[in-house]
């Protein structure tokens, strides 16, 4: 019998990612948007044909019930949210409703509905924030540094709650930073990459960032959704660090986009206030250690894999829209 999966933040970087893959796999796959003007289907082009897209909002219980009876998914995947950490400082109360009720909600409606689906939610390592060990495991304290992360925190423990007293399957990834071509140009990497391909082409002159110290373990998002899926493949629900295990800073990461492009960060990059957090996240590094072990997954994608990707997609965009 065919599977059938939902996906909430479908026209995200994970979405379109996690819907060719569950498509790979024979699933037929259910995507949740929100009613908007100017839904951009961009990531997802390929394969919209082959989505059912449906309507909905985790601000509204609902809508989720509705869409939840229209679709009878057998697994759910939550990666709706308000997920740029700059902005949650402007929009915290949205960034909570969001990215920390908007969950609640979601469980509440699969409860409702009576469903025997299988619930994965989007943690993230900014829950982790100012860090009490390294590296960082599924048993390390939470400290979050910003609206985002407290959100994301509540999701978080609410999850674990609603398994722990309704016997639900649902299953966290806290997974650390993942990156790719379609991750969104208001992202430290992609503002990189793209300022590099626009550098590179004549199109731009500089390039301005906040602060370039703080280290991410960072991988690449097509890698990650396969984890992402093998939690709901198994028996018992459990959460799982998603990580590489390695650490690079901003710096590092400028320094590499821009020797693929033959040119030096240094001549080009400018530090700037305006993209200071009110408080950074210094070092986030996490121990896949369990997902390995459990779920057999180890991320196939190395950093310099993962940069030189990001800035060839982006010449090639950028080559494209020049002409």
């Amino acid at each position: 019998m065919t599977k059938k999966a939902l996906i909430t933040g479908l026209t995200g970087q994970d979405g379109s990612y996690l819907a060719e893959f569950l498509l790979g796999k024979g699933y037929d796959v259910a995507g949740m948007v929100r009613r908007s003007s100017t839904t951009n289907f961009d990531r997802i082009d390929h394969i919209y044909k082959d989505i059912e897209i449906v309507q909905g909002d985790v601000l509204d219980e609902m809508s989720l019930v509705d869409v939840l009876q229209r679709t009878q998914p057998d697994e759910i995947y939550n990666l709706a949210a308000q997920s740029f950490v700059q902005t949650s400082w402007q929009q915290p109360s949205l960034t909570g409703d969001t990215t920390g009720l908007g969950v609640t909600k979601m469980l509440n409606a699969v409860r409702f509905c009576d469903l025997n689906a299988r619930f994965y939610q989007a943690s993230s390592s900014e829950m982790f924030g100012k860090v009490t060990e390294v590296p960082q495991t599924e048993s390390t304290a939470f400290y979050p540094r910003s609206p985002y992360g407290v959100a994301k925190v509540y999701g978080h423990w609410i999850t674990v709650n609603y398994r722990e007293s309704y016997g639900m399957h649902a299953s966290s990834g806290i997974l650390f930073n993942h990156e790719s071509p379609r991750r969104g140009l208001e992202f430290v990497t992609r503002k990189i990459t793209n300022h590099v391909a626009r550098i590179k082409l004549g199109l731009a002159t500089e390039l301005r960032l906040g602060d370039l110290e703080p280290q991410r373990d960072w991988g690449y998002a097509g890698d990650y959704v396969e984890a992402m899926w093998l939690m709901l493949q198994q028996d018992k629900p459990q959460d799982f660090v998603i990580a590489t295990g390695e650490t690079h800073s901003v710096q590092e990461f400028c320094e590499l986009a821009f020797k693929l492009v033959d040119l030096n960060w240094r001549d080009y990059v400018k530090q700037d206030q305006r993209f200071m957090r009110p408080a950074e996240v210094e070092l986030l590094i996490g121990d896949p250690g369990k997902a390995k072990r459990v779920l057999g997954w180890e991320p196939k994608t190395s950093f310099e894999q993962l940069v030189s990707m990001m800035v060839e997609a982006d010449l090639e965009n950028e080559t494209r829209n020049k002409g």
